[in-house]
């Protein structure tokens, strides 16, 4: 890993995809704040990756992925002033000033004076109808919704810490949340506290991630510092979804991969291999297909075929099938609650966090399969490498994976940050 000497936090952690881009292009991490206690564990493990990684020790990382190490024993190969960096807290009121301590403490521990850039975003479902409609929030009127004042948390952060610059990211729905109000009052908040700020709503898919998933970036910089808001060229790949999923084992509703590797690397596609999202040592986690009852298999084929029939791409509209396939009383909203992944397309739709509940919005495009996505299709799709190990039961994995930034774009973000940092 190329250290860059810079440094940085990052704030509503999640599993640590925005982090994965930072630490990919020489950060150091100083703190990671996640209240989730899954995303916490995930982050830690990937911690533990990267210094056994350096150590040339990665053999006992493979050995805990196959099963054949307790996380107990991989933790105690990590040095106490690594894991340290992983503050599994709530940021509240109540909370920060106690956060606030122990980064003060790693600070002086790592005779860091001055961080350079702060990243993260609060937990985005406060600002989006699909997240509300999943959360336990969804009754509370979107005006009252506690998760709208997270911004100020944030803001806190950025008084104490004074970062060179900082990265915010969150969906599109911020933007129009309690009619604007919100949006205008976090950008009073952080040009308040002495930051010149920009944002645009940009697309994974620009920055070379084969998915159509859209979110605002603001960017700001310390007022009279010089810099700017970063000018992203545009990545498109000569690829298709297909190329994430091919090389895996395929799986048939409730089978798990037999190998703990992909051990014909020739069925790895050049996207893949190009973007490091699988290196021929990597071990193979998370790629276990959920049941399904035949009911939903049936439905899952007519999807698929429905999709690829004479190239039309056409959705499933839910009132068009059999009365014996609708168990579903709405007949009216969510008539698309069946959706295939656009396998033959150069990138699929938004990977959500409901994949926890179920997997209809994610079908896997192979008819002979028929069944949803894995946590490990997922995270290809997210862009996140085969040797991410995500901790929790399947469910908090989805949600991990769909609440996360893809790393590819991430870095990018570092990258073009990173250059304004350095030259100054």
């Amino acid at each position: 890993m190329n250290n860059t000497g810079l440094s940085y936090i990052d704030l509503f952690a999640g599993a640590g995809g925005l982090s994965e881009g930072f630490i990919q292009s020489g950060y150091q991490p100083i703190a990671h704040v996640e209240m989730n206690e899954h995303a916490a564990k995930t982050i830690e493990t990937r911690i533990a990756y990267y210094y056994l990684k350096e150590k040339d020790q990665l053999k006992n990382y493979y050995e805990y992925e196959k099963g054949l190490m307790t996380r107990e024993n991989l933790l105690k190969l990590i040095p106490e002033e690594e894991l340290k960096s992983v503050i599994n807290k709530e940021i509240s009121e109540k909370t920060i000033k106690d956060i606030f301590q122990v980064i003060d403490t790693i600070k002086k521990e790592k005779g860091i004076n001055q961080i350079d850039v702060i990243i993260g975003g609060p937990p985005c479902q406060a600002y989006s109808l699909v997240g509300r409609a999943q959360s336990s929030h969804m009754l509370i009127p979107m005006d009252e919704d506690p998760r709208n004042e997270l911004y100020k948390m944030y803001v806190q952060f950025l008084t104490k810490y004074q970062p060179r610059m900082f990265v915010f990211e969150n969906v599109a729905g911020i933007k129009t949340a309690r009619g604007g109000q919100a949006f205008k009052n976090l950008q009073m908040y952080m040009k308040r506290v002495g930051y010149e700020i920009d944002y645009h709503e940009l697309n994974a898919y620009d920055f070379g991630v084969l998915q159509s998933r859209k979110r605002v970036i603001i960017v700001g910089w310390l007022k009279g510092s010089g810099y700017e808001y970063p000018k992203f060229d545009v990545i498109h790949n000569k690829a298709e979804v297909w190329d994430l999923l091919k090389d895996l084992p395929p799986l048939t509703p409730g089978q798990e991969a037999n190998e703990h590797t992909v051990k014909d690397m020739r069925k790895v596609t050049k996207y893949v291999k190009e973007n490091k999202l699988r290196l021929k040592e990597d071990i193979l986690t998370a790629h276990i297909a959920r049941p399904h009852t035949a009911q939903d298999i049936e439905i899952y084929k007519r999807v698929i075929n429905l999709w690829f029939e004479n190239n039309r791409h056409e959705r499933l509209k839910y009132d068009d099938l059999p009365e014996n396939l609708k168990t579903h009383r709405n007949r009216t909203s969510f008539v698309d609650r069946f959706k295939i992944v656009e396998g033959d397309m150069e990138y699929c739709h938004t990977i959500l966090a409901h994949l926890s509940k179920d997997g209809h919005y994610f079908i896997h495009p192979d008819i002979d399969q028929h069944r949803s996505i894995t946590v490990r299709e997922a995270a290809r799709l997210q862009s996140f490498p085969d040797n991410y190990y995500f901790e929790g039961p399947r469910t908090a994995q989805f949600v991990q994976v769909g609440n996360a930034v893809p790393p590819m774009m991430a870095k990018q973000i570092a990258e073009k940050i990173k250059a304004q940092l350095v030259k100054k």
